[in-house]
């Protein structure tokens, strides 16, 4: 048995979703994020950052929701990480999201949504429109890829898929521009038949 530390948040729902998908036995701990459990010394010990998701199996311990998902995969015996040369392929959209596509969706996801949850103010307008055009930069990287593609490593669901599309189930709240972006569009709601996508996080 496993244990999924999680809240309901921009950085977990890809983790819930694997879960899901996958089928794994997790044990779910949900952190109160506005209460700070976060910031508990004993979550502390597990994850010094004081960030969700966190898997625990036994003594192992694996934080940051790449890797998260890439453990699961392994966990369960899927294909989700393969052990092959798409590992390379996959490890390249790992970077290139997190520095670009979902940096810049996830900007908007805080000004947007975040902000609002939290009561931290109002969205920065100077913030919004400097990371819109970001994220239409980069969606423009990914249209362009998926052009002919069902996914986006080989010729099934990966773990680059979960990673890249992280922010887009929230598009519609964080004002995130991706009707304009066919290609991308289609590929989310492919992956919005995935059940296990669409409502990630279980029932409390």
């Amino acid at each position: 048995m496993m244990t999924l530390y999680y809240s309901d948040i921009l950085s977990a729902h890809r983790a819930c979703a694997a879960v899901r998908y996958l089928n794994a036995p997790v044990k779910y701990e949900y952190l109160d994020l506005l209460k700070g459990d976060q910031r508990k010394p004993g979550y502390l010990v597990i994850n010094p950052n004081g960030k969700v998701p966190t898997l625990v199996k036994g003594e192992r311990i694996t934080w940051e929701s790449d890797a998260v998902i890439c453990q699961l995969s392994e966990d369960m015996g899927a294909d989700l990480w393969p052990h092959d040369e798409r590992q390379i392929e996959i490890t390249r959209w790992f970077s290139w999201n997190a520095q670009h596509f979902t940096r810049a969706g996830g900007a908007l996801y805080f000004e947007n949504i975040v902000k609002r949850r939290f009561s931290l103010g109002a969205p920065d307008p100077t913030v919004v429109d400097w990371e819109l055009g970001q994220f239409r930069c980069f969606a423009a990287v990914l249209n362009d890829h998926l052009a002919g593609r069902k996914w986006v490593v080989g010729d099934g669901l990966t773990v680059a898929d979960l990673s890249v599309a992280m922010t887009l189930p929230y598009a519609e709240e964080a004002k995130l521009p991706l009707n304009e972006f066919a290609n991308v569009r289609r590929w989310h709601d492919r992956l919005n038949e995935i059940e296990g996508w669409r409502e990630p996080f279980p029932a409390r």
